[in-house]
């Protein structure tokens, strides 16, 4: 996984408030497992609604799902603010995981600046263009051949009309 490095040390990670439920589950290094509602995401950490707060400092891994698709990420528990919500911090999250919760949060807040979305508007656009015509010709040659071709056909007609007239 990657490490997370913080861009802007003085900046607050931009948060999102989730409206909706949305579970996640934490699995601790012994291998036990406990269930979770997320109620707040950013890039950085977020908060949890435990039926029971974890012990502060304790590193596990946290999955939750969101709109773009699911994210895996190892995080530390933090201090408890309430008997039953508690924040954590992300402490290593792989490229797509993090990329997913981007557009995710980013979405939420209509600005949405994912490289896949991207590449989709670009391919439309291409696809609504009307293909460029292949030129056999260029226009100059063009008008050479068929000055060419009228001059032989002149010369070739005025040339049947001639001995037509020495015929008679």
């Amino acid at each position: 996984m990657n490490a997370l490095p913080h861009l802007y040390p003085d900046a607050r990670a931009q948060r999102l408030n989730l409206a909706s439920l949305t579970p996640a589950v934490l699995r601790f290094d012994d291998g036990h497992r406990a269930q979770a509602q997320l109620e707040t995401i950013s890039l950085t950490g977020g908060l949890l609604c435990f039926p029971s707060t974890v012990q502060p400092d304790s590193q596990v891994k946290l999955m939750f799902v969101t709109p773009t698709g699911p994210v895996l990420g190892t995080a530390k528990m933090l201090k408890p603010i309430s008997l039953s919500q508690q924040p954590f911090r992300f402490v290593a999250l792989e490229h797509d995981d993090r990329r997913r919760l981007q557009v995710s949060i980013q979405s939420a807040f209509g600005k949405v600046i994912d490289d896949q979305a991207w590449i989709e508007k670009y391919r439309a656009a291409l696809d609504q263009q009307e293909p460029e015509k292949a030129r056999f010709f260029s226009t100059p040659l063009a008008l050479f051949t068929v000055g060419l071709l009228s001059l032989g056909s002149a010369i070739y007609l005025s040339g049947i009309f001639n001995l037509n007239l020495h015929l008679k």
